[in-house]
């Protein structure tokens, strides 16, 4: 382990462990099979990688996307690590000189398909070369019960009859305990240490409104972002297009991403993104696994995601590199529909599963408790602190009403008085008062509960239904999800239940401390001069920026305005090879950047 800490420090420039990676490294060092679940940001791919620079022979990483494969050998490479991969991207003159490389054993880690691991002819190469360790990461990818199962990935069973003792890891950001055990059982792991990190990304801000003028409420994240790289999701292609289409028309750097585009014109959106020559890629689900980008500072769900899993995974894109990021969902009742429907042509069994995930979604969205503590207790965990300080809820944003018991039995008593035959919309309009035609048609106008909340805008009562819904006071049924209401509901009337109603706060929001704490210290103008001087290194050498230095390391020397070669080492996520390739541009920047403001230099 001290030699490990030594590599660590020499190749990444860390002097600590983040939570879990000493135990997970101190199991690839003695031989242990493991399951590592970390957060995304939690350091989970230094859990292999360190081990592998100091064992001897060659560490095989399995990994699912060559866009993935190559950000992570790229970023190894950076740091002085030899490592490479072997894809269908590369050339036959390319894939040639990594197969050199691996014969006269001049690699430490090598990246490869799931497919192509267990292929016959690779199989002899690598049990000629030795293997020493077996890292599979997304494992989650193995289990049926997983988001994102790949049936290639149950292949990987073999490894354990090939390579006899070699010892595997398996790791991943997100799998409850069913796929954890689905995971070991299927790659045949013995006895596999199980460490199981916090689900809790605390760096991350959630924020979760009902979705109104959608393209106002993007542009607005947008607009608290400019010159930071963000995705934004939606549900469907042509959702992804007319996005794009009308950001565009708006003066927004933006490019699309979707399974409905070519191969070629997806890559050169992503390489644009990565590169940071388009600032906000929007995309479909199908963007984003492979993206080992570091510095994604918002995401905007414009639709509500089908599990709390994908929805984790999905926003677990934004601040990998430890710093803020803000992910911000607007969703709708129609959005529940939509997968709905999408579900439909599932086995039983499976739907039956999809659709009580899709509920839990649900209820998160519509639901009055800190986002990051409902978060952790649909994955069985619990937040250690009252306050997250990194949510609407917690910040302020929202306000519970004080009179939530009538309101709530006026919206109720007014789905009883229109029969149980009327969707969220329409209850909203007679609750408002509405003159709408068809209300004084039905003569809806004349019932008892006809703008009993006249005095509230229509949306503000179409919130507070769906919220009733999440919270099982109402259900909705049938094809035009008419609403129902449930046992729970009945008890709200008799004034032995009580939801929570929240609107949107009259008082100005706190800032979250995630972003106050992440910035103390830091001058951001030399943060800004710092990041043109990357960005000018990374155009020169053809990379992306992230992997040159991370936003944090950019912000740490932007704290401690180090002066000298030793100084700018203890600067987090300074290692010896990237000392000696950029240490002294850098160095001249912050110095020119002192003289130029007359500020001190070397703060500890």
């Amino acid at each position: 382990m001290e030699h490990i800490q030594e590599t660590l420090v020499k190749y990444w420039g860390y002097d600590n462990f983040l939570p879990l990676q000493k135990q997970a490294m101190e199991c690839v060092s003695r031989g242990q099979d493991s399951i590592v679940v970390l957060p995304t940001g939690g350091g989970k791919s230094l859990c292999f990688q360190a081990p592998a620079v100091t064992m001897q022979g060659l560490t095989v990483v399995v990994s699912p996307l060559i866009s993935l494969m190559k950000d992570q050998v790229d970023a190894l490479k950076e740091c002085g690590v030899p490592a490479a991969r072997i894809d269908s991207s590369l050339s036959a003159y390319e894939q040639q000189a990594v197969f050199s490389a691996i014969r006269d054993k001049r690699l430490k880690l090598l990246y490869l398909s799931p497919e192509r691991i267990v292929s016959d002819g690779f199989v002899e190469l690598l049990r000629k070369t030795g293997v020493s360790f077996i890292a599979i990461d997304e494992a989650h990818c193995v289990s049926m019960w997983g988001h994102n199962f790949r049936p290639e990935y149950r292949q990987l069973g073999l490894l354990k009859e090939v390579f006899g003792d070699v010892t595997i890891g398996a790791y991943t950001a997100t799998a409850i305990e069913q796929v954890r055990n689905d995971i070991a059982e299927q790659l045949h792991l013995k006895n596999p240490r199980m460490l199981i990190g916090s689900f809790d990304r605390p760096n991350l801000v959630y924020k979760v409104r009902r979705r109104a003028n959608i393209m106002k409420q993007v542009c607005a994240v947008l607009d608290r972002h400019k010159g930071e790289s963000g995705i934004i999701y939606c549900i469907r292609r042509k959702d992804v297009d007319a996005m794009c289409a009308q950001l565009a028309a708006k003066g927004y750097n933006v490019a699309p991403y979707h399974a409905g585009m070519t191969d070629e014109d997806r890559k050169k959106n992503q390489d644009s993104f990565i590169t940071e020559k388009v600032e906000t890629i929007v995309a479909t689900i199908a963007f984003g696994m492979g993206i080992d980008k570091s510095n994604v500072r918002y995401l905007i769900h414009t639709g509500m995601p089908k599990s709390l899993e994908h929805y984790q995974q999905e926003t677990g894109r934004a601040g990998r590199d430890g710093l803020e990021a803000e992910c911000c969902l607007f969703y709708s009742g129609g959005d529940y529909g939509i997968w709905k429907s999408l579900m439909s042509d599932m086995e039983p069994e499976a739907q039956k599963i999809a659709m009580f995930k899709l509920s839990r979604m649900y209820n998160y969205c519509t639901g009055g408790v800190c986002r990051h503590k409902a978060i952790l207790r649909y994955f069985g965990q619990e937040l250690d602190k009252n306050n997250c300080s990194a949510c609407d809820m917690c910040l302020g944003e929202l306000d519970c009403i004080d009179d939530a018991l009538q309101t709530a039995q006026k919206i109720l008593s007014c789905v009883l008085r229109l029969e149980q035959r009327f969707g969220g919309g329409y209850t909203a309009s007679v609750l408002t008062g509405s003159h709408e035609k068809r209300i004084l048609e039905n003569k809806h106008d004349e019932l008892s509960t006809y703008g009993l909340l006249s005095n509230y805008e229509k949306h503000t009562v179409h919130d507070w239904i769906e919220q009733l819904e999440g919270q099982d006071y109402i259900e909705k049924v049938g094809e035009y999800n008419i609403l129902n209401v449930t046992e729970k509901g009945w008890q709200t009337l008799k004034g032995k239940e009580t939801p929570r109603l929240l609107r949107p706060a009259q008082k100005t929001a706190k800032v979250s401390k995630v972003i106050i704490d992440s910035w103390e210290g830091v001058d951001e103008n030399l943060f800004e001069a710092l990041r043109k001087v990357r960005a000018a290194i990374a155009r020169k050498k053809g990379v992306p920026a992230y992997i040159v230095f991370g936003d944090a390391a950019l912000r740490d020397m932007a704290r401690r305005r180090p002066s000298t070669t030793e100084r700018f080492l203890e600067v987090k996520g300074v290692g010896e090879i990237k000392c000696q390739q950029y240490g002294k541009v850098m160095l001249a920047a912050v110095r020119d950047y002192c003289l130029t403001n007359s500020l001190e230099m070397d703060v500890d």
